[in-house]
């Protein structure tokens, strides 16, 4: 569910939050357009941070469903 269709493994949330933080700053090295937008999107995001905690609880609720 990010920029692009890259999967990620990992046995913990902590681990795919690391592999997707650490892809991204890869994309944003090369200025890849569709992850620099969603990059703007969670800026935005983080301004509150009921709406981050909600999404990121979101996140790992998607995750522990998976495993």
């Amino acid at each position: 569910g990010g920029a692009c269709d890259k999967e990620f493994h990992a046995n913990t949330f902590g681990e795919m939050a690391e592999l997707s933080k650490k892809h991204g700053m890869e994309m944003h090295k090369n200025r890849d357009a569709n992850h620099l937008k969603a990059m703007q999107e969670m800026m935005e995001l983080m301004k509150d941070s009921k709406k981050m905690n909600a999404w990121m609880k979101s996140k790992q609720r998607e995750f522990n469903e998976l495993h």
